[in-house]
């Protein structure tokens, strides 16, 4: 897909965010647009820097959650990563050139008004927050790729609904091909994309 179907999606990677992210990942491409993420693919000889530079560049709009910028507990380290790559993608559209200037963001947050006291430049700028609740996410992500692009799009509750179905038809479908519970459970993000996809171009049957 071209740059103006391209979403750029920096987010936690953890278990606990997997929930969100699978979410966020089935409504970009129930709404006919391709997620791309650092993990996509894996080659040694590839800095993830360069990667993540290009990705940004080839994509038009870009969705950045800042719900890890906070340490879970005393002792450990806020993370960086998402905050810096949102950095990159803003210089990208500011400066590149070639179009970047038209490239569109989604700032998400766990919390409202959380991320001010780590990133206080970005006051001012929407934050949507969806509350760690996945249910929650799938909407922001729905909305604001409707807003931004003018894109055939389900009502919310329907594509709750479609994400429903989808997460049972994967399920049946990865056990007759041989995967187990636990193989569904922790089979990487590019399969699981590759499933979505597999759903939607089917004709998005039931489970």
């Amino acid at each position: 897909m071209s740059f103006d179907q391209n979403v750029f999606i920096n987010c936690p990677f953890d278990k606990e965010y997997a929930p969100i992210l699978q979410a966020v990942l089935f409504a970009t491409v129930l709404l006919g647009f391709k997620p791309r993420l650092a993990t996509e693919r894996h080659d040694s000889g590839e800095t993830r820097l360069d990667k993540i530079r290009e990705l940004i560049e080839e994509s038009k709009y870009s969705i950045h959650d800042l719900s890890r910028c906070q340490a879970s507990q005393k002792g450990e380290f806020f993370r960086l990563n998402m905050p810096f790559e949102l950095g990159m993608d803003w210089g990208c559209r500011s400066y590149f050139g070639d179009r970047r200037e038209e490239k569109r963001f989604l700032i998400l947050e766990e919390k409202p008004f959380r991320f001010q006291a780590a990133i206080s430049d970005l006051s001012g700028c929407d934050i949507e927050t969806h509350g760690g609740k996945y249910d929650r996410a799938i909407k922001k992500v729905r909305y604001w790729l409707r807003q931004q692009t003018g894109c055939a799009a389900p009502g919310p509750s329907r594509l709750l609904t479609d994400y429903a179905t989808f997460s049972e038809w994967e399920y049946e479908t990865k056990m007759k091909q041989g995967y187990s519970e636990e193989d569904i459970k922790e089979y990487p993000t590019f399969e699981r994309l590759e499933a979505m996809q597999e759903w939607v171009d089917a004709g998005r049957p039931a489970g």
